[in-house]
């Protein structure tokens, strides 16, 4: 007899299952909201507090830290920058990872299999192996201490998995629909913008969502390739709360 049916007979251990799942979601919501509940909580304390009372509630709430971080550091111009590298190469990355995709996946070509598996084989290496060729590039392009550097680069690096995730997600689109679409005229981007393009939003949802959350929160090209605060992310404005000798936790 399987656990299902057994559970079903019995409405005492139909009732354990329910509760020991319950009781597991709930531990999982624990873990994962208690970390964002602290840092809230950190967030209104003093540093000597957060040092010497991590898990307390402030004595005092200290709303001025807030006002200290946007104004001595300059947190909102840091964060439209993030903003603006993280929407246009996440853009760019969507636009050419879905042309190439639907190329590789709906086209046939000689060298295609070949193509993909370099392309993609992109997944394998360390991002910090690019660190010198891209630093060349850019300066060679004199976009150094840019947006549009920063821009370029993380397109560039999210390229391999977003062609996996959006060109197997466009090779599960039924071939029949592309048939039709020929039939009644449909040339070669009119198949790509009107029948593969919408199909395959789950496939760019994906790889766009991870895209955008590489590009804000990655540190070590933007460290790399500005230098200047008028063209830093937010990342490294966190940095501006640490020297020497002290971290402003709060």
């Amino acid at each position: 007899m399987s656990t299902l049916q057994l559970t079903e007979t019995h409405p005492a251990l139909k009732a354990a299952a329910k509760t020991a799942k319950w009781a597991m979601l709930i531990v999982y919501f624990v873990i994962a909201v208690f970390p964002i509940v602290w840092l809230t909580v950190s967030a209104f304390k003093t540093n000597f507090e957060i040092e010497t009372s991590p898990f307390s509630l402030p004595e005092v709430w200290q709303f001025q830290n807030f006002v200290n971080a946007l104004s001595v550091s300059g947190l909102p111009q840091f964060f439209m920058n993030s903003i603006i590298v993280a929407v246009a190469a996440t853009g760019i990355n969507l636009l050419v990872t879905s042309l190439a995709s639907f190329a590789v996946s709906r086209e046939q070509f000689p060298g295609r299999k070949i193509f993909f598996t370099f392309t993609t084989a992109g997944v394998l290496i360390p991002i910090i192996a690019f660190m010198v060729p891209y630093y060349t590039l850019i300066t060679q392009l004199r976009i150094y201490d840019t947006l549009l550097a920063l821009v370029v680069t993380y397109s560039a690096i999210n390229i391999p998995i977003s062609m996996f995730l959006v060109s197997s997600f466009m090779a599960t689109i039924p071939g029949e629909l592309e048939d039709s679409a020929e039939i009644d005229g449909c040339s070669f981007f009119q198949r790509y913008a009107k029948i593969i393009l919408p199909l395959a939003r789950p496939g760019l949802v994906t790889a766009g969502t991870f895209s955008f959350i590489y590009c804000w929160n990655e540190f070590i090209y933007a460290l790399l390739l500005t230098s200047s605060t008028s063209s830093r992310t937010v990342q490294l404005a966190i940095r501006f709360f640490t020297s020497q000798f002290r971290t402003d936790y709060a």
